[in-house]
């Protein structure tokens, strides 16, 4: 089951909330729509479900070509055989779980034969069998939850697409439902468009992650190609925290490559992927890649102004050189105000920009 979209746009008055994207999905995969607000990602999914009417371009799912502004054609929500599971839980209060999830089935005239084996078959898949003849609303969130995607499952839906699903819950439940779409995932094979603007959602969840920003798709890829090796400074600024400064790459005597500050002084050298001849760059180092060493050594100077202790690891806040830089420590050793510390880093966690864009 495939998903494309091409030439894609739509606008709302002066706003153009989707500009001309044209994007594949993967099947069998979870796709993530990741962005900041208003940056066109969940006007993307209401497009493919139907719920938006672009102003130009075409969607295509399977062979079957459900939008194409050229040729006039817009199939019917309801006639696009997707399922849908929104930010709100939208349970129905009169009703059971098993009431809740066969509502869909009611509509297309199953018999109710049919209905109670396709309610009961999904809520084993969600593990809510024992909670079938229980009030909807005295569930937890997290079970609410879960009976919006079986509500959504019921149906055999060939796509499944997610709208903030998890935004209401706090954050164990969010933890804990990640796992649990996950797993569904992988149990049925499912095609899931999944639309959030948290990224540590998005890295666990995905297994392509396309982010948005102004209507387009700045980079897609899996989470760690993203993270590691950003196209751009949106990127590398909006997946986790990042250290960007300006450097200059030189080849040294032995032939490897040499980065270094304006200043001077060598932060890493060794073979670099994208550092070939002599120029300026702009240099991405993610904070978790800092080498610390304690007292003054052949590496970066750096003196500690802040320790903000996380549980798993300590965020260093450090004055170098080159200004203030973000450093992530884990373990048990401890940090204080004042402290003088060297920082390395080896030249495969090294990213190199060509310009600042």
């Amino acid at each position: 089951m495939s998903v494309r979209v091409q030439g894609l746009t739509k606008t709302f008055g002066p706003l153009r909330a989707i500009d001309d994207l044209s994007v594949g999905f993967q099947t069998g995969k979870i796709s993530v729509l990741l962005g900041a607000s208003g940056c066109g990602k969940t006007t993307t999914l209401r497009c493919i479900a139907g719920l938006e009417r672009p102003n130009s371009g075409s969607i295509k799912i399977d062979d079957d070509t459900v939008f194409n502004s050229d040729c006039g054609v817009d199939v019917l929500p309801e006639k696009r055989r997707l399922g849908m599971v929104f930010q709100s839980y939208a349970i129905w209060p009169h009703l059971t779980v098993a009431g809740n999830v066969a509502m869909p089935l009611r509509a297309q005239k199953l018999t109710k034969a049919e209905i109670h084996q396709r309610v009961h078959d999904t809520l084993r898949i969600v593990g809510l069998s024992d909670q079938a003849e229980k009030s909807a609303m005295k569930l937890s969130g997290g079970q609410q939850q879960r009976v919006s995607i079986a509500r959504c499952l019921v149906g055999n839906p060939r796509l499944i697409l997610m709208d903030e699903p998890l935004s209401n819950l706090d954050a164990r439940l969010r933890v804990e439902m990640r796992h649990e779409i996950r797993q569904l995932q992988q149990r049925i094979g499912a095609t899931i468009l999944f639309v959030t603007h948290d990224q540590e959602e998005a890295m666990s969840l995905g297994d392509e992650i396309f982010l948005f920003s102004k209507g387009k798709v700045v980079q897609k890829g899996p989470p760690e190609e993203l993270y590691f090796r950003p196209t751009a400074r949106y990127v590398a600024e909006f997946l986790g925290k990042a250290n960007l400064f300006r450097v200059a790459i030189r080849p040294n005597d032995n032939g490897a490559s040499v980065v270094a500050l304006p200043s001077g002084e060598i932060i890493s050298q060794g073979q670099m992927a994208n550092a070939s001849s002599q120029r300026d760059a702009l240099c991405m180092v993610r904070p978790e890649s800092w080498h610390v060493t304690r007292g003054t050594g052949s590496g970066l100077s750096a003196n500690v102004q802040e320790v903000t202790f996380v549980g798993d690891r300590r965020e260093l806040r450090v004055d170098t050189p080159m200004g203030p830089q973000l450093v992530v420590t884990y373990g048990y050793e401890r940090f204080d105000i004042n402290d003088q510390l060297s920082l390395s880093i080896a030249p495969e966690q090294v990213h190199l920009f060509d310009s600042e864009v």
